[in-house]
């Protein structure tokens, strides 16, 4: 059995709030300095379609005391109309986030454009992105399967929105709030099951309670002042070396400078409910957002994770593939419902995670919205062949399970955890005992 110690210095910076940060700089008046951007893929789309669109941005690396690298970007926009008309289709990869965010501020832009992805985003459901942008004015269209290319008709003239979500949704909650800042008037987005909030955090948008739902209010066509931003270590990210220390039985791993926001780290409320050995420690408040330090200890066994609670599965999202696996390796058993919201993701997450699952011996049940863990009938001997389904949550949960209990998988596509976790496997070997 392998065991994992040390301390953590060198998670990914946080991917939401990287976005944000670049998307909100390219709408502000000034100059936005970003300190600890993501280098991972998807982040460094969205610099790229910024780039192509018009706005002046760079970025440099710098080593710290600590030996870590940390990128630094500075954005010169002149406010919410400094986009240029891009000469060719702007190419998002496999940013559902850079895609669907940025389709709400090219909906306010005088101009036509197009959003394309890689295979695996050109497949994601986008009527969501459309319906909300279609109300304000904005002529959006899509393929006749509802997916991208989104060709975007904008127009400085967009019209002020209340807006309920049909469904919990981060990035659509952002997309509308960041063509409502370009609207002649007021607008109101609500939400019936709260979703993560950074983008009113940066933004300081007002919010209130009523009638049980939250309303997030937008003043249209106000300056937005450029400012700092602080990108704090990614919660996702820590989700992984979370699983690890739990798995790996002997094992103590401090992690630093996490992104503790209530709507991120759902996962630490889930795993301590179950007995799960982990201390927080340091928290405190940079930017407007929490941050602290967790400490994981494999000294107690936690018991099988239910989840079907419709607010923690919608603030808990991208950290149920590392959880599912978590749970199945250490307890045997796995249940998950109402979380539909998975088979839409960079792959349908409740199928990957049944497939590989199951070349592992264990026993599944899949349903529409969830799928259930309740039992393992074998081990498979030698090495198992495990599905990527080209996707680097799927990718880093199995590879995270084979290196706690010196599995033999052989993952496909593995490089793919460089959408969000580029020095995964660097920091996994530096904490092997």
């Amino acid at each position: 059995m392998r065991v994992f110690k040390g301390e953590v210095t060198a998670l990914p910076p946080d991917k939401s709030i990287s976005h944000r940060a670049a998307l909100i700089g390219a709408l502000s008046e000034g100059t936005t300095e970003i300190t600890n951007f993501s280098g991972g893929f998807d982040n460094q789309s969205t610099l790229s379609v910024l780039q192509r669109a018009g706005i002046a941005l760079s970025q440099e690396e710098s080593v710290q005391l600590n030996g870590r690298t940390q990128r630094r970007v500075v954005i010169k926009s002149r406010g919410l109309w400094s986009f240029q008309p891009p000469a060719e289709p702007l190419m998002c990869n496999n940013s559902g986030s850079t895609m669907r965010m940025f389709a709400g501020i090219l909906a306010a832009q005088p101009f036509r454009s197009e959003l394309i992805g890689d295979s695996s985003l050109m497949k994601r459901p986008m009527k969501r992105v459309a319906d909300p942008l279609r109300l304000m004015g904005a002529d959006i269209e899509l393929s006749s399967a509802g997916t991208a290319p989104i060709v975007i008709n904008g127009t400085k003239e967009l019209k002020p929105i209340a807006y309920r979500l049909p469904v919990p949704s981060a990035q659509v909650k952002s997309l509308v709030a960041l063509a409502a800042l370009h609207a002649d008037g007021e607008s109101r987005i609500i939400e019936q099951i709260r979703s993560r909030d950074h983008t009113e955090v940066m933004l300081g948008l007002e919010s209130f309670e009523q009638n049980g739902e939250r309303v997030i209010v937008v003043p249209g066509r106000k300056q937005i002042e450029a400012k700092p931003f602080y990108i704090p270590a990614d919660p996702s990210a820590a989700c992984f070396i979370v699983a690890l220390g739990l798995l790996a039985r002997g094992s103590e791993i401090m992690i630093r400078d996490v992104c503790l926001n209530p709507t991120r780290a759902a996962f630490l409320d889930i795993l301590m409910a179950a007995g799960a050995g982990l201390r927080i420690e340091n928290l405190r408040v940079i930017g407007g957002e929490s941050l602290g330090d967790i400490l994981v200890s494999s000294a107690s066994r936690i018991e099988p994770l239910c989840i079907s609670d419709p607010q923690l599965i919608a603030i808990a999202i991208d950290e149920i593939p590392m959880l599912a696996v978590l749970s199945a390796f250490a307890t045997g058993r796995f249940e998950l419902h109402n979380a539909a919201e998975l088979r839409t993701k960079e792959s349908d997450r409740i199928a990957a995670l049944v497939v590989n699952l199951e070349r592992l011996g264990f026993v599944c049940e899949q349903y529409p919205d969830g799928f259930v863990v309740t039992g393992r009938n074998q081990v498979p001997s030698g090495t198992v062949v495990l599905d990527s389904f080209d996707d680097h949550r799927i990718a880093m949960s199995f590879a995270i399970a084979g290196r706690a209990t010196a599995g033999s998988f052989d993952i496909t596509d593995i490089e793919v955890v460089g959408v969000s976790f580029p020095n995964f496997f660097e920091l996994l070997d530096s904490l092997e005992v």
